[in-house]
């Protein structure tokens, strides 16, 4: 059992795309960005304690950071994990509320 703040930190931004929509509305599936260093079973219980949903199964990938050229020279984005957690159907989440709430989240935080 991990605590409460970090159960609160693992799940930074919902990912809202065509792609994470199209798996949301045929397969119960939703798409996060989380913290590089967190696991599957921390990931399911921070969705099933902060979204009130039951979470079936959780899938995870390292992304790779872009290499961007700048005017300095070359860079590198961070290296960031991205999480699919599928969610029984009887769980309903409402995906525009939860991007709109990240999108603040992240204002007040810069």
């Amino acid at each position: 059992m991990t605590n409460e703040s970090r159960l609160m930190d693992i799940l930074c931004a919902p990912i809202v795309s065509e792609k994470s929509n199209r798996l949301y509305e045929e397969d119960n599936v939703l798409v996060f960005r989380v913290l590089k260093d967190a696991t599957k079973a921390e990931i399911k219980e921070a969705s099933e304690k902060n979204l009130n949903v039951k979470v079936v199964d959780v899938h995870t990938i390292n992304m790779q950071g872009k290499v961007r050229r700048g005017r300095f020279g070359m860079g590198k984005r961070s290296d960031w994990k991205k999480a699919y957690v599928k969610v029984t159907p009887e769980s309903k989440v409402d995906l525009e509320a939860l991007a709109k709430s990240a999108a603040e989240e992240n204002k007040e935080s810069k």
